[in-house]
C-alpha cells in the first residue's frame, strides 16, 4: 500500500517527487531542536490510504488541543508509528544536529513495518538502511511528515509536563524548554536542572554563575 499524498503549499505549486516502487512510504519529523531543555524527539509514520485523517497539518500550525486529537487519530489509524529520542546527555555529547539524526534513526527502526522510502522534513538526512529523501517544508506538503510532526510534538510536550511536575518553578508546561524570558530568568535564579542541555550557551553561563563545573 503506497502513501503518495502531497498537499500543495499555500504559496507554491504542488510538489512532485519520484517516489519509486509503490511501496510503503514513511514520513519523519522531529520536535525539540531549539529548546534549552529536554530531549529531542523524532517520529516516523506510515499512513493508511484506506483510513485518511482529516486535518493533518504541520504541528506548529495547530492548537495544542487539535494536536492531541490528531495524535490519537494517527495512533489509531496509521499503519504504524515509530518514536525515537535522544537524551539531554546525548545532545551534550554529540551536538544537537547529530542527536536529532540519531533520534530519527531510532524512530524509523521502531516501525513494525519496513518502508521502501523515508521522507524526512528538512535538508539533512540520517543514515538509514532504506532509501530516504529530504523534503524542505515537508511538514506543510506531505501528510506522513505532518503526521510525524504531530506525534513528535505531542510526545515531547508530554515529557516536558513530566519536567514541570518535577521542577514547577521553571514553567516547563508553558515554554516547553524554549528560551523565553521567563525560562532564562528561572535558570539564572535557580540554576539548571538535570533536564537542561549544558552545552547550550545560556545553560552553560548559568552553571558558571552558580559555581558549578560544566559536565
Amino acid at each position: 500500500m503506497s502513501r503518495r499524498a502531497v498537499r500543495a503549499p499555500a504559496t507554491a505549486h504542488q510538489c512532485a517527487f519520484d517516489w519509486g516502487d509503490g511501496g510503503l512510504v514513511a514520513g519523519v519529523d522531529e520536535a525539540g531542536r531549539g529548546p534549552l531543555a529536554g530531549p529531542v524527539v523524532a517520529a516516523a509514520v506510515i499512513l493508511d490510504d484506506a483510513q485518511p485523517i482529516d486535518g493533518v497539518a504541520d504541528s506548529k500550525a495547530l492548537s495544542a488541543a487539535r494536536r492531541e486529537r490528531l495524535y490519537d487519530a494517527i495512533r489509531a489509524r496509521a499503519l504504524c508509528v515509530g518514536v525515537g529520542m535522544a537524551s539531554v546527555e546525548e545532545i551534550d555529547r554529540l551536538n544537537i544536529l547529530q542527536a536529532t539524526l540519531t533520534a530519527m534513526q531510532r524512530a524509523v527502526a521502531a516501525l513494525r513495518l519496513r518502508p521502501s522510502l523515508v521522507l524526512v522534513d528538512g535538508n539533512r538526512l540520517p543514515v538509514l538502511p532504506v532509501r530516504a529523501e529530504a523534503v524542505v517544508r515537508g511538514d506543510a506538503t506531505v501528510d506522513a511528515i505532518a503526521a510525524a510532526s504531530i506525534v513528535a510534538k505531542v510526545t515531547r510536550d508530554r515529557l516536558m509536563d513530566e519536567a514541570h511536575a518535577a521542577y514547577p518553578t521553571y514553567g516547563f508546561d508553558r515554554h516547553r524548554g524554549y528560551g523565553t524570558a521567563q525560562h532564562l530568568a528561572a535558570i539564572r535564579q535557580y540554576g539548571p536542572t538535570p533536564w537542561h542541555r549544558r552545552s547550550f550557551a545560556p545553560v552553560a553561563q548559568a552553571l558558571l554563575a552558580h559555581g558549578k563545573v560544566q559536565a
